[in-house]
């Protein structure tokens, strides 16, 4: 879901504040990668943010972005998605939402279902661990591929 141009602004002042809170400095490039990751629901890459912002900033190398991403995840701006042998991806939405992954072109849509974070406390009590994160993925076929399959 697409972000509205007001919504982003806010949410890129709020981040680059996280940031200046933390010490970071804000360079054009590290602001170009966040509003990238702000705008987009497609939990790019680091090499998919680096073809995208390539063109406006010619100068930019991927370790670059890796790097930007590496000082985002570690102020908690952005979680970094594994899946298997495929490349890291980055999701700028850090509050508790579950991935349904499509199996046939690796698409990563968000979803919300505020229940199943009783999960946690359920396996806290009946475990005695003291729970600190979950992670719920979903696997099938998007509607995309579906079309194409047809």
């Amino acid at each position: 879901m697409q972000q509205n141009v007001e919504n982003v602004e806010h949410m890129l002042d709020d981040a680059i504040g996280t940031l200046r809170s933390t010490g970071v400095r804000i360079t054009p490039q590290r602001q170009a990668i966040l509003q990238y990751l702000i705008e987009t629901d497609s939990h790019p890459t680091a090499d998919e943010i680096y073809q995208s912002l390539s063109p406006q900033f010619p100068n930019m190398s991927v370790a670059t972005v890796y790097n930007n991403l590496k000082v985002f995840k570690e102020t908690g701006l952005v979680k970094e998605l594994t899946y298997g042998d495929a490349s890291s991806r980055f999701d700028f939405e850090t509050h508790n939402h579950y991935h349904i992954i499509c199996d046939q072109c690796g698409k990563i849509s968000d979803f919300h279902y505020p229940r199943l974070d009783e999960v946690e406390q359920l396996a806290q009590h009946v475990t005695s661990f003291s729970v600190t994160h979950h992670r719920m993925e979903i696997y099938g076929v998007c509607p995309e591929c579906q079309s194409k399959n047809k």
